[in-house]
């Protein structure tokens, strides 16, 4: 049904097969484009966008120490404590959905 394509990428310019099994499965997956960057430059692409951790390349966020208002334990939160409010760590945080 399917038969392989000749792509040029968008990226550098090569050119690359799009093959009959990859058309099947982007149709299986419901994707309506073609691939526009070569297999090697997607792989960079995802390389940068993800920073190489599957997570998306963040600054690191600032942290600061606490001690948690229900077990006493010293932690670290994202969000500087004012002292007016309690701060829990993760693990009683998670606990108990009414904080």
């Amino acid at each position: 049904m399917y038969q392989d394509k000749t792509l040029t990428c968008r990226d550098c310019g090569t050119d690359f097969t799009f093959s009959a099994s990859e058309q099947e499965f982007y149709a299986e997956k419901g994707f309506a484009n073609e691939p526009g960057r070569c297999p090697q430059c997607r792989a960079a692409r995802k390389q940068r966008n993800n920073g190489g951790f599957g997570r998306s390349a963040r600054p690191q966020r600032e942290m600061y120490p606490a001690t948690c208002a229900a077990c006493g334990v010293e932690t670290e939160v994202p969000f500087r404590p004012s002292g007016d409010r309690p701060v829990y760590c993760r693990d009683c945080f998670s606990r108990n959905s009414r904080y």
